[in-house]
């Protein structure tokens, strides 16, 4: 778990939070509510950790607050206000203090769009539009450079044409020019190799600890989320059924689902093998004490 918990929120103001917090998709017999009247508050600096199944209602949360999916019902504050982002210059205002990392590199960036265009743009969003070329190579060259990247090598090219570590690692350089108050990172590290991924996770917590970052973590990996985590919020079927301390959710669980998904995680002291007569692809747990 995170060491860096932060306490003493009770008298703080949440960087967000929301109520009743609700999103139904669709109408009648065919309605589906995605995420039912969720209550949550993310203050300044935690790391918090969303946790769930597929089809549990995460990811749809997480575009609401991003604003890209609409709110059926409920409101969300954003730096103490109520969000107001009707027009698509109070949307380009609020996303300089929440921007995310989506799970699918591939697909993040626009393909026309090489990748001096993807920087650069984002320097123009934080008012950086009249600097001088020599500044903005600077900028760049050092965000490049905290992702273990070389803009020399990177320049003139598209994002497609760098590996998926790569293109993760371009997202993050993105976010150090952006410099939010608010990242929203879903699944951030699913389709990388082990190596890379503990390297993303030590620039994300680098991030945290330089810029004072909130970081919202999805994931359906509890293992992970214990280990980076201050607060754990876990979902099931749009619902949040508990929330608190990482420690206190994960050591203490009072909700039927939390102890399920506890249950689930694979122990290492424990040695595992297939029972054929259980049926195809089945494993059981053995008794490590036999």
């Amino acid at each position: 778990m995170s060491e860096q918990i932060v306490n003493n929120n009770t008298d703080r103001t949440p960087c967000m939070s929301g109520t009743g917090v609700t999103k139904i998709f669709g109408a009648g017999a065919n309605k589906t509510v995605a995420v039912d009247h969720v209550d949550f508050a993310f203050y300044p600096g935690e790391l918090i950790s969303i946790v769930g199944e597929s089809g549990s209602g995460k990811t749809t949360l997480i575009k609401m607050l991003l604003g890209l999916t609409s709110v059926t019902d409920g409101d969300i504050f954003f730096m103490g206000n109520k969000r107001d982002i009707r027009t698509r210059k109070q949307k380009k205002e609020y996303w300089k203090g929440i921007q995310a990392i989506f799970q699918d590199p591939f697909s993040a960036y626009n393909i026309f769009n090489k990748i001096d265009t993807v920087l650069l743009d984002c320097i123009n969003m934080r008012g950086g539009r009249k600097l001088p070329k020599e500044e903005k190579l600077r900028m760049i060259t050092e965000a490049c450079e905290f992702v273990n990247l070389k803009y020399a090598e990177l320049t003139n090219k598209y994002p497609f044409e760098l590996s998926g570590g790569q293109m993760q690692r371009l997202m993050i350089a993105r976010i150090f020019l952006l410099r939010p108050k608010i990242l929203l990172a879903d699944e951030p590290t699913s389709m990388i190799d082990a190596c890379s991924r503990a390297t993303i996770l030590d620039m994300l917590m680098k991030l945290r600890e330089e810029e004072g970052m909130t970081i919202v973590f999805i994931t359906h990996d509890l293992g992970l989320a214990y280990y980076v985590s201050d607060k754990l919020l876990i979902m099931e079927k749009g619902k949040i059924v508990e929330q608190g301390a990482a420690d206190q959710v994960i050591l203490n669980p009072q909700h039927r689902y939390t102890k399920q998904l506890l249950a689930d995680v694979p122990k290492l002291t424990e040695t595992w093998h297939l029972d054929d007569e259980a049926g195809p692809a089945t494993f059981i747990r053995a008794n490590p004490n036999a």
